[in-house]
Order: C-alpha cells, then structure tokens, then sequence
C-alpha cells in the first residue's frame, strides 16, 4: 500500500464570519397530549450546539468514477454566497482519489493507493468554498467496504471486516492531517454517508435496514479516534442510521454531531426516482398533505417524525440535516409546499440544512422539472420560487 499521510494545507483568512423504509406513524401520533406539548417547547429552550449552516451539496468527487464527476462552475459558488448560504457538503468517493486498474474490482492492497494530483482537485474545490466565506462539511459518500449506492464492488465490508475498518481510518487520518492547521469554523468532517445494510450490496433495489447499532459505534468511535488525534477540536458527524434518518443515541455519549436526512415521507421526496423504484411509472400521483395508507401526513407527522432528532438536541448532540429536497417528478407545487413544511420544522429546531444539489435534478438550478417557468440566470435555468422558499429561512 501507498499510503503516505499529506502536507496540511495552510490556514487562509476566512472572508466571513432512505428513507424509504421510515416507519408509518402510529394510531393517534398526530394528536399531541399535554405532556406532548410541554415536551416540545421544553426542547425548544435547547439550543442546537452544532450552527444551523445552510446551502448545498456539491458532487463534483460523488462518482467512484472521475471521469464521471459534476463540475461545480466558479459562479455556482459566488452565487451561493451572493444569495446568503454558508454552507456546502462535498460527498466524495474514495475510488476518485485512488490509482488502480479500473477495468477490474479495486483489492484490498489498493484501497489506500492516493492518487496526489486528484487529491488536489479536492483541495482546490474546498479553497473556492472557502474564499467565498462557506464552511465546508467534507463527506466520505463511499468508504472502503460500504456504500448506499449500488455500480462499485467494494473488496470487503465496512461493519464486519477489520481490514476494511483500518482502511477507512488510513482515509481519515490522511484527509485529517491534509487539514490539519483549517479552523473547524471553516470545515467539518462526515465520516461516512447514510449506513444502511443490503442482503447484495450490489444490487441497489435489494431489501434492507440500518447497521447493527454496536458495529455502527465501532466503527464511527474508531474514526473520530483517529481524527481526534490530528485535531481535537474538529467537528466530526456521524451520519443517521439506515439511510440516514434514524436518529442514533447510542453515539450521543461519543464527541458526534449528527446528520439526519429531510426527505420524510419518502413517496414525495423521491416521487418517481429510478434508483427507488423498480417501475416508477406504476406509482400513484402524491399531494401534501399526504394521505399514506389511511393516515394523514402533514407537517405535525414530520414534527413527530424529528422527535428522535430534537431528543438529541436535549442530550447537547449537534444536529444538522446534511442532504434534504425532493426529486424533479413530484409536482412542483406539492413539493414547495411539503419542503416548505421541512423547512419550517428545521428552523423550529434551529438545525440547518444542505440541500442535495445545487445544479442538477434536485437543485435550484436546471433541475429539468416538466410544471416550472425557469427564469434565465445567466445562461442557466433558475427555479426562482425555490430560491425564494430557501432564502426565507436565512
């Protein structure tokens, strides 16, 4: 293996200060009691200790392939900036920085093959964010033995294999050291995107749930550890459990943050996605509020469904929501009324959020919705009333 750890960047003035398996409610959830009640505004005293950053993820490194990568244009990010944001999560996959022969499955002996001048690419997209005085949430989307996403064999398993446990370290402890002397005001490190486990992790429609708890802690302890040792005041998150919406208390005795997930209920937030379902063009049509099997979803049943979140809160567990928004094939005007209901809930929380893309089918920008007028942004398809429902939560 060739894994040798980088030089840290230099510290550069800032310029400013699934889940589609998320339980159904139960009987009578929606009707809050007294106790209920004084519960909620008591969690409402407490505040959020992580800051509520708001913005976008960019997914110039999420592809395993880097021939296959966004490009996130130099004015994406001034206008980020310019429309009041603060914050961008980067998702990266570890085979886009590593050099092996790609025309067959990447070994164990190649995990850790860094590949310098991809590294730099990283280090470049990080030092745009951050001249433009966003703080940069930098997320392992595929790690060594895991991914949620399906079209990549991993060589081993991240919450069974200890192999794949001391390679997913070595990433950290080489992305640790590359940052070593960047204020945590700046960035903050998301160790691993949405645990969730498959019966074939190679089949991305095949039946599965969240991690077993104790290997999730394992493995999560074990790379804050090794981050800690570099820089003990950087911000770590852990991402929810089973895709990413399962509050996880096991970890709130651990130096964590926590990442959930705004896409409840799933059947709007992923209306027609091909990833999700086998034949999306058999799904019925969605409203908002959304009648689910009998029972009536609307923005109490998502103050319910954060319950576990705001319990975090409680116990001084930083929370953000690290990816959220809706597909291109809900209706647009059921989904800025279902996200606008979200957002609200967030704010509520004080907890921020990324929305999946800035550019692209979930995005703000040439998002390809069928039902919206865009408005012309410089050579670019804004979706104005999008932008608009965002910066009201700014």
């Amino acid at each position: 293996m060739n894994y040798k750890p980088a030089q840290p960047l230099d510290e550069v003035k800032s310029r400013r200060t699934f889940i589609k398996k998320t339980s159904i409610l139960s009987t009578g959830l929606g009707l809050l009691g007294n106790a209920a009640v004084a519960g909620y505004s008591q969690v409402k005293s407490q505040r959020n200790p992580l800051p509520a950053w708001k913005g976008f993820n960019l997914l110039d490194f999420f592809s395993h392939d880097p021939d296959q990568g966004r490009v996130t244009k130099p004015e994406y990010l001034q206008w980020i900036a310019d429309w009041g944001f603060d914050f961008v999560r980067i998702p990266i996959s570890y085979p886009s920085y590593i050099k092996f022969d790609r025309t067959r499955p990447i070994r164990p002996d190649e995990v850790l093959n860094f590949d310098e001048q991809r590294l730099e690419a990283v280090d470049q997209l990080v030092q745009h964010c951050w001249d433009k005085g966003l703080h940069v949430s930098l997320n392992l989307h595929r790690v060594p033995g895991f991914c949620i996403n399906a079209g990549f064999v991993e060589p081993y398993n991240l919450w069974k294999d200890q192999e794949a446990l001391q390679a997913f370290c070595a990433h950290w402890d080489m992305w640790a050291k590359r940052y070593k002397g960047i204020s945590k005001k700046k960035l903050s490190f998301d160790l691993v995107n949405e645990p969730y486990q498959r019966e074939n992790p190679n089949d991305q429609h095949s039946p599965g749930g969240p991690v077993d708890v104790l290997d999730y802690r394992r493995v999560a302890q074990a790379a804050l550890d090794t981050i800690k040792i570099v820089k003990r005041n950087r911000i770590v998150i852990a991402d929810g459990n089973g895709g990413g919406g399962m509050a996880v208390p096991e970890l709130a005795d651990l130096d964590l943050s926590q990442s959930c997930r705004g896409y409840h209920p799933f059947p709007i937030s992923h209306h027609k996605a091909s990833w999700v379902y086998k034949n999306p063009e058999t799904v019925p049509p969605v409203t908002w509020p959304l009648n689910q099997e009998g029972v009536m979803l609307d923005i109490q049943s998502i103050r319910d469904y954060y319950s576990p979140w705001r319990d975090l809160i409680t116990k001084r567990v930083g929370v953000h929501c690290g990816e959220c928004g809706g597909y291109n094939q809900t209706p647009h005007q059921v989904f800025l009324a279902w996200f606008g209901d979200v957002l609200q809930v967030l704010k509520e929380m004080e907890v921020g959020f990324g929305i999946w893309e800035f550019s692209g089918d979930f995005g703000i920008l040439n998002s390809r919705r069928k039902d919206v007028e865009y408005e012309d942004w410089y050579g670019e398809k804004l979706d104005r009333k999008y932008l608009e429902l965002l910066q009201r939560q700014i």
